[in-house]
């Protein structure tokens, strides 16, 4: 492994691959946070669009806001991407290994996408969760110091599972006054009911995303699961993407290369004899094949992002454990993560996501390429 390190090319190929994912997310990442704010923000009667969305950010936050969280996605997609190619690489060396053609068959390279896509997702989860919860806080209004949330001392037990937060004392005070109407002695009911944590916002309900966005406040009052919420939907969209993009641009490498061989004297026996095919027409069919993935993959992605905007402390998740809470909806929607109440804005922002994976995906092999071979010798 140290060899492998210390190899030139092996990390001029892994600097080059990381460049062109950075380069990638920086080109496509407002058409993503358009995207998610469209998909989250969206309900069956209320459908928002993309320049609702974008008047929105610009007055909360700024043109800024559209980059809110591209850190993080930036370090989740530079390590799933490797982790999508590698897998993809290591599982077609096995298929490939024997054969008198240096080629792959469409079959295999569905399958091997498949499997590369469900590696990509349990390594991104934690990353994506962290970067949508920062995109809808640019696009949330965060209350003033001069808002209902008064800076008062907090239980320590609230402390605990999100430090820096004090609870909606006129949320608290409204329901002590629905309260007074039951016998009760107890002489200061704010006090006590501070000391629940579900008592946090005055109302029962959990904070709001803008006030557990950071990744310790996360893990602090949701647990580490937290991090891989939405994981069946995930596995499903990866799985779908990977699958399809592989096979999508394995079938159209084929067709390019018996298109470039029509007319060659002899006829070429493999696909070495045909020669290398151009960077552009490369770049441009996996510029397709993302898009075509990310139409077949949607319905899932819409699924996981609204599963990661909901803020579920701790305390509920563990009620739901002892209680067997099941899953809503039919068998489908369970195992694939999918809430009934979304079944009819699963394609909200399929345009924005289709134009996002097809630029991104033509300027990661683009890019790569390009820097490829310019910098290593022919």
């Amino acid at each position: 492994m140290n060899e492998l390190l210390k190899n030139p090319i092996f990390a001029t190929h892994a600097v080059v691959a990381a460049g062109s994912a950075t380069l990638a997310t920086a080109i496509t990442y407002p058409l993503d946070s358009l995207k998610v704010l469209v998909q989250v923000g969206s309900g069956v009667s209320k459908q928002l669009t993309a320049a609702d969305v974008l008047n929105r950010i610009k007055t909360l936050s700024g043109t800024s806001g559209l980059y809110s969280g591209v850190g993080w996605l930036t370090l989740g997609r530079s390590l799933g991407l490797g982790a999508r190619f590698g897998v993809y690489e290591i599982l077609t060396a096995f298929y490939k290994d024997g054969r008198e053609g240096n080629y792959v068959h469409i079959s295999e390279a569905l399958l091997a996408g498949i499997a590369s896509g469900a590696v990509e997702s349990l390594i991104s989860s934690p990353f994506e969760l962290v970067k949508l919860r920062a995109q809808v806080t640019s696009a949330s209004r965060i209350p003033s110091s001069m808002s209902v949330v008064e800076k008062t001392a907090v239980s320590p037990l609230m402390s605990k599972l999100l430090p820096g937060y004090s609870p909606d004392i006129r949320g608290l005070n409204n329901t002590v006054g629905l309260l007074t109407t039951l016998p009760t002695k107890h002489p200061n009911l704010v006090t006590a009911l501070k000391d629940y944590p579900w008592m946090m916002t005055g109302s029962g309900r959990p904070p709001s995303i803008s006030d557990v966005k950071r990744p310790l406040d996360i893990i602090s009052l949701e647990g580490w699961g937290a991090l891989w919420r939405g994981m069946r939907s995930g596995l499903a969209r990866d799985c779908v993407f990977g699958g399809i993009f592989f096979s999508a641009w394995q079938f159209l490498h084929q067709a390019m290369l018996e298109w470039k061989a029509v007319g060659m004297n002899p006829p070429p026996r493999s696909a070495e004899e045909i020669g290398p095919l151009s960077p552009l027409a490369v770049s441009l069919a996996a510029g397709f094949s993302g898009s075509v993935a990310a139409a077949a993959s949607h319905g899932f992605d819409t699924a996981k992002s609204r599963s990661q905007c909901i803020v579920l402390p701790k305390f509920v998740s563990m009620e739901r454990r002892f209680l067997k809470w099941q899953l809503p909806g039919k068998r489908f929607e369970r195992w694939t993560g999918i809430h009934p109440a979304d079944r009819n804005i699963l394609f909200r922002g399929l345009g924005l996501r289709m134009a996002r994976s097809g630029l991104a995906s033509f300027v990661v092999v683009g890019g790569y390429l390009f820097a490829i071979n310019q910098l290593l010798p022919k």
